[in-house]
């Protein structure tokens, strides 16, 4: 739990590197303040967007995800005003927003797989691929154990996926070890931090989604914590 005496007005550049640093630190009071804070950034961003078939609201919602991840990278050392370093990142989920929109609009998609069509669509394979390869970079930068479950339970290297119980004989583990470790690496997965481009290919790229996936982290941190030894 974090107590912090939050500014309400106009606050000097140290406090305001402070407070970033608090907020990146994990203190949500400090994020809510400064999400209010630059609420106004957003709305001027998203009145200089062509949306299309994007309501404003969507539209709005879109962007404080972009300020959400903004105040998380910002660092103030860099010499440069924060709405300056905000103001693409806000942009760059706005134009994914109206994107998606513009996708959802055409007519349903008729897959590969589907056997009701002789024709695919490229599109869709692209998509497909950009997919797979930047789920197979984000499994490449897990840790090597970790990398090494993944890639055997889900079958990833061309094998069949293996039990606990059989990664647990290469690895020297027990079966529950594994599992153990495998959720770990679920975890690690889903942050945030690590699957920010795979989230924006997937669409799951909304905050609720990613306060869900930081809410599971922490319960995985505070269990391993209170196992460890055990």
């Amino acid at each position: 739990m974090h107590n912090h005496n939050l500014p309400s007005g106009g606050i000097s550049e140290l406090a305001e590197a402070k407070l970033y640093r608090q907020v990146q630190a994990g203190c949500r009071a400090c994020l809510n303040h400064l999400m209010s804070r630059h609420e106004g950034l957003v709305v001027s961003v998203v009145r200089r967007q062509t949306l299309g078939q994007l309501s404003f609201a969507t539209a709005l919602h879109a962007g404080r995800i972009g300020l959400w991840r903004a105040i998380l990278g910002y660092d103030l050392q860099r010499g440069y005003a924060f709405s300056t370093y905000a103001y693409p990142a806000i942009a760059r989920h706005i134009w994914q927003a109206v994107k998606r929109a513009e996708r959802a609009d055409v007519s349903p998609r008729r897959f590969p797989s589907d056997p009701t069509t002789d024709e695919t669509d490229p599109g869709v394979i692209w998509e497909a691929h950009q997919v797979r390869a930047a789920l197979y970079e984000l499994v490449g930068r897990l840790p090597k154990r970790l990398r090494t479950v993944i890639i055997a339970r889900y079958g990833l290297a061309g094998k069949s996926p293996a039990t606990y119980r059989e990664i647990g004989v290469v690895l020297g583990l027990t079966g529950e070890r594994v599992r153990q470790l495998h959720t770990e690496a679920l975890v690690w997965l889903r942050h945030p931090g690590h699957s920010q481009y795979l989230r924006s290919l997937l669409g799951c790229y909304t905050l609720a989604e990613y306060e869900m996936a930081e809410a599971l982290a922490q319960r995985w941190l505070r269990w391993r914590g209170g196992h460890r030894g055990q």
